[in-house]
């Protein structure tokens, strides 16, 4: 046998050892997962859940229901679809489950196809990522937590590389929201002389949206090395983060005389698509201080409907506030985006870390966090919250 044939047939033994290898482990996931979701099972309340969509449809097929708007009928309409959509989910990992079955059988008769292990990978880790989603909403049964939500960000201490983390942070949650196939409107940016941001706010709608957000409340910290310090120093950032559920505007009366509106050109970064009327505004709630403002729209009409929709989540929260103390942590009283504030760290030099100082869980994965793989911090937060 020639030095090359041998080298063939352990490169051979070696890859089937590897293969069977990752089998055996993935097998072993499998049988985690059947058990987890057997638990998960266990809470979930099918027969309740169906009762209670038979109960939605009655109500949603009947004439008058569809001949009067109200906020009540939207109430309604929107709990028909989440309901609609958790059936639909635990379906499809019902169906995932006997795919990943069938996945191992398909291993078992061709060990050597690696196409069937990479496959079986895939289902485990996406399975497995539904399992949890499920499970953290068993947690989510705040007041607020299956609203909308309102997501603002502000630069705080740290000039241009404030500015600069401020639109980083506005990617990562972007792209979150993608992954959670979560529909946003971008309302407003305020674009920063030199680079990045200094402010922006985005309506997000989705199941639970505040509920999975809430988490992300408050300071964020950025430690690296300066890419606009030309002496390579290290600098830290702050960025504010601020999510308010899209509340009933009903719930509040706003006199228009304490109202001031102003309205301006839409930011942007140049070219043939800035504006160049005064389309873009901002409300300001005068006995409050509250203002709202959003630029996303080309009409003046429309921006100013967004942004009143804004200026009542935010009027109302604060009434709220005032009045119960169950809601004491929806908005963020008297804390600025600086030193000391922070309920999160992302460390990027000399080392890779991020870390959460109010659950402490932390990861060296800076980048797949940065890339909107937020989910287990989200997670380990609304579990803590729970206990």
């Amino acid at each position: 046998m020639s030095l090359r044939e041998w080298t063939e047939i352990q490169e051979m033994l070696w890859k089937e050892k590897l293969i069977c290898l990752i089998y055996l482990q993935k097998k072993k996931d499998t049988k985690f997962l059947l058990i987890e979701w057997e638990k998960q099972r266990s809470f979930f309340d099918a027969k309740g859940v169906n009762k209670r969509l038979v109960e939605l449809e009655n109500i949603v097929s009947e004439q008058s229901f569809w001949s009067k708007q109200s906020t009540e009928n939207t109430s309604i309409l929107k709990e028909h679809e989440q309901i609609k959509r958790l059936l639909r989910s635990v379906d499809n990992i019902e169906e995932e489950l006997i795919e990943i079955q069938t996945n191992i059988e398909l291993i078992e008769m061709e060990p050597e196809e690696i196409s069937f292990v990479n496959d079986l990978k895939k289902l485990i880790k996406d399975v497995d990522l539904r399992i949890k989603d499920i499970e953290i909403r068993s947690f989510l049964n705040g007041k607020y937590d299956s609203f909308d939500c309102f997501l603002s960000l502000s630069s705080g201490a740290g000039g241009v590389d404030a500015m600069d983390w401020t639109e980083i942070v506005f990617n990562m949650y972007i792209s979150y929201f993608k992954k959670k196939k979560f529909q946003y409107t971008i309302l407003s940016v305020s674009y920063g002389s030199e680079a990045g941001m200094k402010s922006a706010t985005i309506q997000v709608k989705g199941d639970y949206a505040y509920g999975f957000l809430k988490s992300e409340k408050g300071v964020h910290r950025l430690v690296r090395i300066s890419p606009f310090d030309a002496n390579h120093r290290r600098h830290t950032s702050f960025t504010m983060v601020e999510i308010i559920p899209v509340l009933n505007e009903s719930s509040v009366k706003i006199d228009n005389k304490d109202l001031r509106i102003d309205t301006f050109n839409a930011s942007g970064h140049g070219g043939q698509n800035v504006q160049k009327n005064d389309t873009a505004v901002r409300i300001v709630h005068i006995p409050t201080g509250i203002t709202a403002n959003c630029q996303s729209e080309r009409s003046q009409m429309q921006n100013k409907a967004y942004a009143m929709q804004i200026l009542f989540s935010k009027l109302i929260t604060q009434v709220e506030e005032n009045r119960l103390e169950e809601i004491d942590d929806l908005r963020l009283k008297g804390i600025s985006a600086e030193w000391g504030n922070q309920i999160r760290s992302y460390v990027m030099q000399p080392y890779t870390m991020v870390k959460d100082a109010r659950t402490n869980y932390e990861t060296a994965n800076v980048t797949g966090i940065l890339e909107g793989n937020l989910d287990d911090m989200i997670w380990e937060y609304i579990g803590l919250k729970s206990l």
